[in-house]
């Protein structure tokens, strides 16, 4: 009882060492220009988050704010008498006073979104005030729409995880396919080396045996060379061993029998194998030789890229519309609605060049453009957003310049165009690739970008076809 009686003498005292922030008694209290008190920490924890009094709103700047060393000193003797840091005091009903005035909390600030009480009115009155009650619905009604959106964002998270599930799938189907792919062209190409090899084999067979028969044959005629000249020998013995007269009687005529105009034997030129030709430089000309084998294409497919109604073949060098729209991943790269496919390599520097056959296709685009083209939305043809292309559209030829696009005259319609990117020129032409006829140049000083070649094939079935280039070895 004594305890009670002596907490409420100090009532008065407590409440005006009171922290209006915190609700505990002063802590190297700070003074500002209103002539509010706050703990220096309280201050500066409210001042990153509000650059105004907490009491009565009046906007402050860092610093102006003075040590209230009276307070202070007030403050250190309250607790020393206490001998500890007391408890906030509140109102009879604790959970729900005002931290200021001690008094029920009966109304709701709309602009500070926070409880006050009827003593509070004076520091709000530019804010529009309601009771508890209606301020609860309105806090409950802007709670309602976020709960709303978290789950909007709670399925549309679970779509996108269903999508990178399918992605995994796409994945492992495309792992399979060029698995396929690479073990498929493996096989011909080692298919193609053992026809080499045997086809070397054979050739080095071939001239090893008709070397060997060479010498061999001329082996057999040098036995039969050397029997003829033992006979020769064993008949001028014999002469030798006649008496004297009969010797030299019959000696003119046995020296004349006694010649032998054979050539001596000896090797033929060229009677070894020629190594050189067998085994020189071998893997150079097996790899030279392979480029009869093998098709080299300045520009392939990034299937990547490809709008979901385009069809591309194994080797990425055709397109043409797919019957239906495929399954593909909607990846950041995939031009989807538009109907487009790029390169699968970029250029930023040097000069290039590549044919795409086109056919009788009534519609078409061909060209290069930046890598940051728009992917998911339907964007203009046009030099100045970063495409650089041609068209065929109503048996017209156009190049899709700005303001204004520029239509090509064509003669005749060019079954082959061949597109020329030189990016230190700053020029893509396009030419009729069969007739070596110049079609138009577009010219744009391209800088610190990267250029991809783009096609359109139109949604018709016929395919828009990548031409191989020429192969050529150079050797120094």
């Amino acid at each position: 009882m004594e305890d009670q009686e002596m907490v409420e003498d100090t009532l008065p005292l407590r409440q005006d060492l009171t922290c209006p922030v915190c609700q505990g008694i002063f802590q190297d209290p700070v003074l500002l220009p209103c002539t509010h008190s706050f703990c220096r920490e309280c201050l500066q924890r409210s001042w990153q988050f509000n650059k105004k009094c907490p009491v009565c709103r009046e906007r402050f700047e860092e610093g102006q704010a003075i040590p209230n060393r009276a307070l202070s000193d007030a403050s250190t003797s309250f607790l020393r008498q206490n001998n500890r840091r007391t408890i906030p005091i509140r109102a009879a009903n604790e959970d729900t006073g005002c931290n200021i005035h001690l008094k029920p909390l009966e109304l709701y600030c709309e602009k500070d979104e926070g409880p006050l009480c009827v003593d509070c009115v004076a520091q709000h009155s530019t804010h529009r005030l309601w009771p508890l009650k209606e301020g609860t619905a309105i806090c409950k009604k802007e709670l309602g729409y976020k709960v709303q959106i978290f789950e909007k964002k709670v399925e549309s998270y679970k779509k996108m995880t269903k999508k990178f599930s399918n992605a995994v799938e796409y994945i492992k189907y495309q792992a399979g396919e060029a698995e396929k792919i690479i073990k498929a062209e493996f096989e011909r190409l080692r298919n193609v080396l053992n026809a080499e090899e045997q086809k070397r084999l054979s050739a080095l067979a071939r001239e090893e045996e008709e070397k060997v028969e060479v010498l061999r044959k001329m082996s057999d005629e040098i036995e039969v060379d050397i029997v003829k000249i033992k006979e020769l020998i064993d008949s001028l013995k014999r002469e030798m061993g006649n008496e004297d007269l009969p010797l030299l009687q019959n000696f003119q005529n046995v020296k004349r029998q006694a010649q032998w105009t054979e050539p001596e034997p000896s090797f033929l030129f060229d009677s070894l194998l020629n190594m050189g030709k067998h085994i020189g430089a071998l893997s150079y000309n097996i790899w030279k030789d392979l480029k009869y084998h093998v098709q080299y294409y300045p520009v392939v497919l990034d299937p990547n890229s490809a709008s979901p109604w385009l069809s591309l073949n194994g080797s990425l060098t055709t397109v043409k519309e797919s019957s239906e729209r495929l399954t593909v991943p909607e990846n950041s790269e995939r031009f989807d609605p538009c109907v487009f496919v790029l390169g699968a390599q970029g250029y930023s520097t040097g000069k290039y060049k590549w044919d795409v056959i086109v056919g009788d296709n009534p519609k078409w685009i061909l060209g290069v453009c930046k890598e940051t083209v728009a992917r998911k939305k339907k964007f203009t043809l046009s030099t100045g957003r970063g495409v650089w292309v041609i068209g065929l559209s109503k048996g017209v030829y156009t190049a899709y310049t700005a303001p204004e696009r520029t239509e090509i005259l064509v003669p005749q319609g060019p079954e082959k165009i061949r597109i020329k990117l030189n990016i230190e020129k700053g020029e893509v032409s396009f030419w009729d690739g069969g007739r070596e006829k110049h079609l138009v140049t577009l010219t744009h000083k391209f800088e610190d970008t990267t250029l991809y070649p783009i096609f359109g094939p139109g949604l018709h079935t016929t395919p828009m076809i990548l031409a191989p280039g020429k192969i050529a070895v150079h050797t120094s």
